[in-house]
């Protein structure tokens, strides 16, 4: 047997190939699902250039505005040509404010406008009673990627810091401010940030999302500032005067009212200005895109922005995303694939009702319960049957009939907000999709209790029809597993059969849970890995849905006659194949909820008996766990 199966299992598989990989220059890594963006990319950028030279051949609907969008994106002589004026209105309307009277008396506008305030308001599914809308209200962000950031001993956050200022600086100067009048604004921005950082949660406290469910009165809502009217601006927006209103992040809510003060103001003034002035770059002349971007590339250890031409695609296909996703799934994705990877799902639905019948640590009452949500589980396949109804409304405005890219998006996108205002009070469509079909990823919504896995990320390696089944179950099987586990890891576990948090759990049970979580959270914390350490406790609940759809897709796979646990568990490490900067390494492990691709990879299989039996591990390798240290929840 292999030496380097027993010593690392990544390795062993992807060794090869991260000899060779290179990291694209405009990307923060290459792997499994960066190859099959990438691929997705250029497949469809070269559709949007056929449709730009022929006309005639795109298809009716809405294909047609985003093929417009696409091109005013990609017009850089003309966004050369208008350089920083596009955004001037914007900029003045910020400029043109004397004090808070004047921000407060056009606040419902500024909202519907896309304009930064010190807090973000929204509608959503009310988190207890999930079949209908209600409004939110959240903190600002930060400028830098976590609350951690700011800490003395941080090693990036002053650094971090300078770049963002010297950044900003330039594009306020490249905006027609002189230089000192770019670094104040710059300072007061930075200053009015430093007011924020202490009353908002850091990654780890935001990743159990039970703590955003805070119920309060209109009253309530309206008294935590005194300077900002929050009761008219909640009336004006959705029709109504709420009777509660979930507030987020309740410390930094009840901090407002001594952050948003007259004294403020000329900090909150020019933090608004930096807001904007950063916000549009994206959508300006190429010397500004690129300006823009210099943090952001800095974060991420990124050497080159993204071609002005790839650049104009993202933008199109941001924009109209699920537009261009249901054209993609329906070319692509084929009947025959849909049925079986559907086949494949509720395959993982019956071993997991098998397993949860047969749980020896839960109640009967908790395993029923368990049971009925399992059975309740939404699944959408390839590509939804409908996009959103606001689609309807992207009416390209051409450079013909006088339109610029900025018109455009700022029309688009206070659509898209009008139309979230709209659906207070009103129930969720439970099948409307949240991700484009496009997009290489998939996911498990637990207010909708659905799991959703879009076409672009059912194919090599995760999935093929020319590959053995073996192979399929340890890639998208095991995916598909992972998303019904999250229905069961520490956050979806809160949440009932209809989405609502309800605890449906035994007291005992609910006990017994924790401590195995407890388990997965001290099985990964502290693992040395980019010159940092992973957060056991930010990482678990993806942890845990790993854990359950790993062991899961094994049981499945054991079941075919043809059964390979080589090339079940090889693909499971070939899917998380990754080459990645070491400073976007690093602020993935500050912010991101999952754990680095190499650890998913190595340390579940450590969990898997039926992974010691077929390559010999033995105690003095290192991929061994003693038995009593492997973590089995579901």
């Amino acid at each position: 047997m292999t030496s380097l199966q027993k010593q690392d299992f990544y390795e062993y598989v992807n060794g090869d190939w991260l000899k060779t990989a290179e990291i694209p220059a405009d990307k923060p890594a290459t792997g499994g699902f960066q190859d099959l963006v990438d691929g997705i990319d250029e497949q469809l950028m070269a559709e949007f250039d056929h449709f730009v030279a022929h006309p005639e051949t795109i298809p009716a609907g809405r294909m047609q505005d985003a093929i417009a969008y696409y091109q005013l994106a990609n017009d850089y002589e003309m966004r050369d040509k208008l350089g920083a004026t596009p955004i001037q209105p914007l900029l003045d309307r910020v400029a043109s404010l004397s004090n808070l009277a004047d921000l407060d008396g056009q606040l419902a506008d500024w909202v519907l406008s896309g304009l930064p305030l010190p807090f973000a308001v929204e509608v959503d599914q009310d988190m207890k009673n999930t079949k209908f809308n209600t409004f939110f209200a959240a903190p600002a962000g930060t400028i830098l990627p976590d609350k951690t950031y700011y800490e003395a001993d941080h090693p990036q956050g002053q650094n971090l810091m300078e770049v963002f200022s010297e950044m900003t600086v330039q594009v306020l100067n490249k905006m027609g401010y002189e230089i000192a009048e770019a670094k104040k604004i710059m300072a007061d921005a930075q200053a009015f940030d430093a007011l924020i950082v202490p009353h908002v949660r850091s990654s780890e406290e935001n990743a159990d999302y039970s703590k955003n469910y805070n119920p309060r009165s209109f009253g309530e809502f309206r008294a935590y500032s005194s300077q900002l009217d929050l009761g008219k601006l909640t009336e004006t927006l959705v029709g109504t005067q709420p009777e509660k209103i979930i507030i987020t992040e309740p410390e930094y809510f009840k901090a407002l009212d001594s952050i948003v003060t007259p004294e403020n103001f000329v900090l909150l003034k020019h933090w608004l200005l930096m807001q904007v002035a950063l916000g549009y770059t994206g959508y300006l002349s190429e010397e500004l895109r690129q300006l823009g971007g210099t943090y952001g590339r800095y974060l991420s250890g990124i050497t080159e922005a993204k071609a002005p031409k790839k650049a104009a695609f993202y933008l199109a296909n941001g924009r109209f995303s699920q537009v261009v996703g249901s054209y993609y799934g329906r070319k692509y994705f084929g009947p025959k694939a849909k049925a079986d990877v559907e086949h494949m799902v509720h395959t993982m639905i019956r071993i997991y009702q098998e397993r949860l019948e047969k749980n020896t640590w839960l109640s009967y009452e908790t395993r029923q319960k368990a049971i009925t949500k399992l059975n309740t589980l939404g699944i959408h396949v390839g590509y939804p049957e409908k996009i959103p109804a606001y689609y309807d409304k992207f009416i390209t405005k051409t450079k013909e009939a006088g339109g610029t890219l900025i018109e455009n998006a700022l029309a688009f996108s206070r659509i898209v907000r009008e139309d979230n205002f709209s659906k207070y009070g009103q129930e969720k469509d439970r099948d409307e999709w949240e991700m484009s079909a496009a997009t290489v990823n998939a996911y498990y919504h637990p207010f909708l209790n659905v799991i959703v896995f879009p076409a672009a990320i059912l194919q090599a390696p995760f999935y093929n029809l020319e590959q053995s089944a073996s192979a399929n179950y340890g890639g998208i099987g095991a995916v598909i597993a992972h998303e019904i586990s999250h229905a069961f890891d520490n956050n979806g576990a809160k949440f009932d059969e209809f989405g609502n948090m309800n605890n449906w759990w035994t007291e005992a049970d609910l006990r017994h849970f924790e401590e195995l979580s407890k388990g997965m959270i001290a099985e990964f914390d502290g693992i040395e890995f980019a010159s940092g350490k992973v957060n056991g406790t930010l990482t678990v609940s993806e942890n845990i849905a790993d854990a359950g759809g790993l062991s899961c897709a094994l049981a499945a796979a054991k079941r075919d006659g043809d059964v390979s646990l080589d090339d079940f568990f090889t693909n499971w490490a070939k899917i998380w194949r990754t080459k990645a900067r070491e400073q976007y390494q690093q602020l993935l492990l500050a912010i991101d909820v999952h754990a680095p691709a190499k650890l998913r990879a190595n340390v579940q299989l450590a969990n898997i008996d039926d992974f010691y039996s077929t390559y010999q591990i033995e105690p003095t390798d290192k991929m061994y766990l003693p038995p009593e240290k492997r973590v089995h929840i579901w």
